[in-house]
């Protein structure tokens, strides 16, 4: 697998939810702080993203004569998206001074919206939203980098892969159909990888450094999907850097850059979350894990898991 789509299935759990709405008059929604991930898709009509302090002006701290510059509510039009991948709290309205009624969460972890209000005119609004259970235990630098609010704006021509999951989505929750049910949450996984993949490579505003930098550029890409593909195997920076057609010098310096961490720290971290997502999922033997984490014994392994997880794996994997 590649690195983007194992950051998202090292960090995915339980079932995806999502729903279709039709807002008109004055309304808001007020969607607090989760633990969870989530997406907004103004599908007709327009919306107002609310962040959690609009329209304040806090001072600095450092620096009192210096007021930090306010967050202004981001006007959503047709087509645009918004992911927030930190569950970060924020409202949703029809306009950026509408009173905001508080989103309550379902028992199975959905976000049903609150009754309208009356309707006292104008257009009607069609929204998409979905939320996503993820574990931040270990969370992958991709996803650590990314801002409170991604927003993807709609474009005539722009990222025809996101635009036809967002239609086949709302099709599926708009006329639902044999299969919907899996569905749904197949199209709801694939919307995810596909924002991440917009913002990343095409939407993020400094594409020189960091993560952006690093899925574009091929010869780290190169690295990064060898240790995905096989993260068991004793790989040394030499073998890593020939993957891209680098010396061994050059590649450790240009990954390290990018990546934020050497080639060989990499890999060890990488092989210790694999070690926790297979420790959670089910009861495989802990030789296994231990083989499929790179390492030799189970006595190796559970000495470097401890190291990094602060326990053994057993407690790990009980407590999971």
């Amino acid at each position: 697998m590649d690195v983007l789509s194992d950051a998202v299935a090292a960090m995915r759990t339980g079932r995806p939810h999502s729903s279709r709405t039709v807002n008109s008059g004055s309304w808001g929604v007020r969607f607090p702080p989760g633990p969870g991930a989530g997406f907004h898709v103004v599908v007709q009509g327009t919306a107002w993203l609310i962040p959690p302090d609009a329209g304040t002006a806090a001072a600095d701290p450092v620096s009192p004569v210096c007021p930090v510059e306010p967050v202004e509510p981001v006007r959503l039009r047709p087509g645009d998206v918004v992911l927030l991948a930190h569950g970060t709290g924020h409202g949703l309205a029809g306009s950026p001074d509408a009173p905001l009624v508080d989103a309550v969460r379902a028992p199975d972890g959905s976000w049903p919206t609150p009754p309208n209000r009356e309707p006292v005119g104008g257009d009607e609004t069609l929204l998409l939203c979905g939320a996503y259970q993820v574990s931040r235990a270990r969370a992958h630098p991709l996803f650590t980098e990314l801002p409170p609010f991604v927003h993807i704006p709609a474009r005539v021509g722009a990222h025809p892969r996101l635009r036809a999951a967002v239609d086949l989505l709302g099709t599926e929750l708009a006329d639902p159909q044999p299969g919907s049910d899996a569905l749904v949450p197949a199209l709801l996984d694939t919307l995810l990888l596909l924002m991440l993949r917009t913002w990343w490579l095409t939407e993020r505003p400094d594409r020189s450094t960091g993560w952006s930098a690093a899925l574009s550029d091929p010869v780290v890409t190169a690295a990064l999907r060898a240790i995905h593909a096989d993260p068991a195997r004793p790989w040394t920076v030499e073998e890593l850097g020939a993957e891209g057609g680098l010396s061994r010098a050059a590649f450790a310096r240009r990954f390290t850059q990018l990546v934020g961490r050497p080639p060989l720290a990499y890999l060890t971290w990488w092989r210790m979350t694999t070690a926790g997502r297979l420790l959670r999922a089910d009861d495989t033997p802990l030789r296994t894990v231990a083989q499929r984490s790179g390492y030799a014994s189970e006595f190796a392994f559970a000495k470097a898991f401890k190291r990094e997880y602060g326990m053994a794996p057993g407690r790990y994997r009980k407590g999971a």
